[in-house]
């Protein structure tokens, strides 16, 4: 008898990271893909409503804008299984300590994955293990999450900008925004820009998050320089910038409603 596949969701707020996931589950019959969100807040509302509960495995990453993955698990109402996908390392433990079912380094390679698959293929049928029954999980899912929002206390208020053999230094509090463009990635400062060596999805890693947002692929706007934001034009979504030039900056719709939430709309 052919073997029915496990839902699966999955939560990556880097639209790039999905599709090469799906891609690489496409291949393989353990899973079927339920859905994914770029929105970790969207994420947490589709599971934990009806057809969330349908929700075997969840793939999902832990480092990530408005809520990492272990706050996003510590506020759901059922514990699915969990494969956590991570560019970081010393992550890789704090999944373990939640009893996930595998973790997956990025970039994700075919070794990997099917290592994980071949773990979840073996949990037929898909029952919910004790721990994941266990009242004091969503204690202990929370405490790493604030361990893990600890870790990023220490913020740098400076970015260096390299020319040639020039190095200069921009204060963050100036930057209003970077942009990726031609496999470059420009921090913005009056007006004018400046080179810097760290790619977009870099540097929302790195830097405050109370302060900048990435609201487009190739956008990471700061927070503090917004005049005002348009959510509804039929040129799509945009913020316009309270710089010298008014600049307008694209917002991706699926980033719509988290600018909302930090700008406490």
């Amino acid at each position: 008898m052919e073997t029915k596949p496990l839902n699966a969701y999955l939560v990556d707020d880097e639209p790039l990271a999905i599709d090469r996931l799906s891609r690489m589950l496409a291949n393989g019959p353990v899973v079927r893909i339920a859905g994914s969100a770029t929105d970790p807040s969207a994420a947490l509302e589709f599971l934990n409503s009806e057809s969330g509960r349908d929700v075997d495995v969840l793939f999902l990453d832990i480092q990530m804008p408005g809520l990492n993955g272990f706050e996003l698990l510590s506020q759901l109402a059922v514990q699915p299984f969990v494969i956590f996908t991570t560019a970081f390392d010393q992550y890789a433990l704090r999944a373990f300590e939640v009893n996930s079912i595998d973790y997956l380094l990025k970039p994700i390679e075919t070794e990997q994955l099917e290592r994980a698959l071949s773990k979840l293929g073996r949990l037929r049928p898909p029952v919910r293990p004790d721990w994941q029954l266990n009242p004091e999980l969503p204690g202990l899912l929370k405490e790493m999450a604030q361990s893990l929002l600890g870790q990023r206390a220490d913020y740098p208020h400076r970015i260096a900008s390299r020319v040639g053999d020039r190095i200069s230094f921009l204060d963050l509090d100036d930057v209003t925004h970077f942009a990726a463009r031609d496999k470059m990635t420009y921090a913005v400062a009056e007006g004018r820009e400046h080179c810097v060596d760290q790619s977009i999805v870099d540097l929302e890693r790195r830097l405050d998050p109370a302060k900048f947002l990435r609201i487009h692929r190739a956008v990471l706007l700061g927070l503090e320089w917004v005049e005002d934001m348009n959510v509804a034009s039929e040129r799509g979504a945009f913020v316009t910038l309270k710089d010298a030039r008014h600049t307008r900056l694209p917002v991706a719709r699926d980033r719509v409603r988290l600018l909302k939430a930090r700008m406490e709309l």
